[in-house]
Order: structure tokens, then C-alpha cells, then sequence
């Protein structure tokens, strides 16, 4: 089990690198080589056009959800206290960030809990590390890590190049499929699998589908690299370089969605990866994703 101040420097370090640092993927989303054909008689009234939708049964506002940022400090707090303010003004989806520092240090889990107490009529995402499933973590952690927030969804996330860089990172993805299997057929709520930045691959999407999973994040390469985010916080100079190289590393959001959408078209997609503008979101849905 790892040390509260060990987690929660980590949690500070990528607050303060993701706010200070470009940390950019090298590469684009490649949604910009993508063009709607424009229509001069479109045919419609606009006054008629309505973004709502619903994700897992509870109607949003719009196809978005607010992604898996952070928590387990104070200023984590603040963070998903004013996403939760934000996105139940809107009525839009959220996802808290890795609770694995409330679950081992319940005396935080306030840090999370905000979400729910500002946004009690949101489809809310519960979050832990894939890797967790094989370090002692499982079907229990899982489902208190949706208690404590009262969540519709938990979300597992895969981040096996974020965690090859990360200093003491945890590298041994061996079982972890079968273990997402196991807790998918055990949780009491629908399970989203997620990447982290690098993008999920056809294969990756085919082995998710057959265990089980509800909908697939993509969380393809274009917007925020983890890689450079954990370059920025090791302190050996040789992997702040190795850091670097993964730079451009992943499959960009636009290929990925059309990947997974191939390999598993029977199951939801969300796209999330570099979305930056409502045009984004509307290529991305065009793609064949659903939020």
C-alpha cells in the first residue's frame, strides 16, 4: 500500500505540471483533416435541433461528459467541487479522477464525495487504476470506490505507458484482463474502460467487448500525454529523454474511435482525447461514438 503523501505529492505534481508545462501530445486528434460537407439548404429548422441525449438511462444535456481529471487533495477538491457545479448546471455526465487515495485513506474521500453533493442528478463515474486489479485490488475496492460517491458507473483506466514512466510505477499488466473480467461480472454497476491519452486499439477493443465492458472510452492520443506529464516529475535525466520519445506515442482520437468502432461496433463508444470545440464533438459522433 502506498504512503498517503507518496499519492497525494503525485496528485499535486500533475496539478501543477498539466497547469505549467505543455504537456501536449506531439501528434493531433486528427479531427482536422476530417471536413463536414457544408449545406447551403439544410433543410431543417434550428429552433428544432435539441442536444439532449441520454448516457446509461439518465437524460444530459448534451452528448459530453466531463473527464477523469483529479481528487484526493485540496485543491483536487476544488477542482471537481466546480466541475460537479458546472455540469449539473449543464446536466452533463462526470467522471471523479483515481480514487485509490480514498479508498486507502478514507479520511479523504471527501475530496471525491464533493461531486455527488454538488451534482446529485448526474450520471457520476466512479475510477480506479486497471492496474490495481492485480495488486491486491478487486471486486470489493471497486464497489467502494462507488459507494463514496454514489456512482452510476465505474470507469477502469489503462495507463501501462503512463506507469512505465512514472517513477515506482507499476508495470505488471500480465492478468489485468482477466481481472477487469472478474470485476465486470461483479460490480452492481455498468463498467467503462478507458485509456488515458494513447488510444485504444481494434484488438484491445475486440478482448474488452468479450469481457464484458458497457462502453469504451477511447481517450485517444491529441491531447494531454501522461508520458511527458511523468517525464516532467522523474528525476533521472535518462528517462526525462525516454519521456520525450513517447511524445508523438499513441493512436490518434479520430483512428481510434474508427478502430473500435470496427472491432466492437455492438458497443457504446465515448470519445475523449484532444476534444476541444463542439465541432470536435460533432466529427467525433459522425465517427460513430455516442458521447
Amino acid at each position: 500500500m502506498s504512503t498517503m503523501s507518496e499519492i497525494f505529492n503525485r496528485k499535486q505534481e500533475h496539478l501543477d505540471i498539466c497547469l505549467t508545462q505543455d504537456v501536449s501530445s506531439r501528434v493531433t486528434t486528427g479531427f482536422e483533416k476530417l471536413r463536414f460537407r457544408h449545406r447551403a439548404l439544410p433543410g431543417i429548422d434550428l429552433s428544432q435541433v435539441t442536444t439532449w441525449t441520454t448516457f446509461l438511462d439518465k437524460p444530459i444535456g448534451a452528448p459530453i461528459l466531463i473527464g477523469a481529471m483529479t481528487g484526493g487533495t485540496a485543491r483536487g477538491r476544488e477542482i471537481n467541487r466546480n466541475l460537479a457545479i458546472a455540469a449539473q448546471a449543464l446536466k452533463l455526465g462526470m467522471v471523479v479522477g483515481s480514487q485509490r487515495i480514498g479508498i486507502e485513506h478514507p479520511e479523504i474521500t471527501h475530496t471525491f464525495a464533493i461531486a455527488r453533493e454538488e451534482a446529485p442528478d448526474i450520471p457520476l463515474g466512479a475510477n480506479i487504476g486497471a492496474i490495481q486489479l492485480v495488486n491486491g485490488y478487486g471486486p470489493k475496492e471497486c464497489q467502494k470506490a462507488v459507494k463514496m460517491i454514489e456512482a452510476d458507473f465505474l470507469v477502469l483506466h489503462l495507463n501501462a505507458l503512463q506507469e512505465a514512466i512514472q517513477p515506482n510505477g507499476q508495470t505488471n499488466w500480465g492478468h489485468v484482463l482477466t481481472r477487469i473480467a472478474e470485476v465486470i461480472s461483479k460490480v452492481r454497476v455498468p463498467v467503462v474502460v478507458k485509456e488515458v491519452g494513447f488510444g485504444l486499439s481494434g484488438e484491445d477493443a475486440r478482448l474488452l467487448r468479450d469481457a464484458g465492458v458497457a462502453i469504451l472510452d477511447v481517450a485517444g492520443t491529441g491531447g494531454t500525454s501522461w508520458a511527458l506529464v511523468e517525464g516532467y516529475r522523474h528525476p533521472d535525466a535518462m528517462w526525462k529523454k525516454v519521456a520525450l520519445t513517447f511524445g508523438d506515442w499513441g493512436i490518434p482520437t479520430c483512428e481510434s474511435i474508427r478502430l473500435c468502432r470496427e472491432a466492437a461496433p455492438d458497443v457504446p463508444i465515448i470519445a475523449s482525447g484532444g476534444i476541444r470545440n463542439g465541432i470536435d464533438v460533432a466529427k467525433a459522433l459522425a465517427l460513430g461514438a455516442s458521447w
